[in-house]
C-alpha cells in the first residue's frame, strides 16, 4: 500500500515563488522579490520551508537530451507476469536500467509505461533486450517516438 500524501496548503505567493524557480532555479532572492512583492528575506525564509516541506525536492539542471546526442526516445508498455507486489518488484528492476529515463505503473491492460533514450539504434535494442531479460516482464511492445511535440516537467499552478 503506498502512503497517504499530505497536500500541501500554498498561497498566492507559495505559488509565485514556485514558478519563477521552475522557470530558472538560478532566480536571484531578490529578483523573486521584485515580482513579488515581499522582501528577500522573506523569500529566503519560504524557500526554505517549501524544501523543509519538501515541495521543492531539487534545484537541478534541465538538459536538452536531443543536444547531448540523446535524440533516440522510445516508448515501451510493458505487462509483467501476474504475482504480489509486481509494482515494486518489476518497477524497481525496470528503474535500474540505464537508458531509461521514466517509470510509470499504470491502472489498465499495460503494466508499465517505460520511457527510453538513446544515442544509437544499438543502444536502444540494448535497453529493450535488459528489459526482456527481466524474468517478472511477459511482454513488451516498444514505439519510437518521431517528434517531440511537447515536453515539459513544470507544474502549473
Amino acid at each position: 500500500m503506498s502512503e497517504q500524501v499530505q497536500i500541501a496548503n500554498l498561497d498566492k505567493y507559495d505559488r509565485i515563488i514556485l514558478q519563477i524557480l521552475q522557470e530558472n532555479s538560478n532566480t536571484s532572492l531578490k529578483e523573486i522579490a521584485n515580482k513579488t512583492g515581499l522582501s528577500s528575506s522573506t523569500i529566503h525564509y519560504r524557500i526554505n520551508r517549501l524544501i523543509k516541506d519538501k515541495i521543492i525536492i531539487t534545484f537541478t539542471a534541465q538538459v536538452d537530451p536531443v543536444k547531448v546526442g540523446k535524440d533516440i526516445l522510445a516508448v515501451s508498455l510493458v505487462n509483467g507476469k501476474y504475482g504480489s507486489d509486481i509494482s515494486k518488484k518489476l518497477g524497481d528492476k525496470l528503474g535500474k536500467i540505464p537508458g531509461v529515463w521514466a517509470v510509470y505503473y499504470l491502472l489498465g491492460n499495460i503494466d508499465f509505461a517505460v520511457l527510453l533514450r538513446a544515442s544509437t539504434r544499438e543502444e536502444l535494442k540494448n535497453i529493450i533486450d535488459a528489459i526482456m531479460r527481466i524474468e517478472e516482464v511477459e511482454k513488451s511492445n516498444t514505439y519510437l517516438v518521431l517528434e517531440r511535440i511537447k515536453e515539459d516537467p513544470k507544474v502549473e499552478f
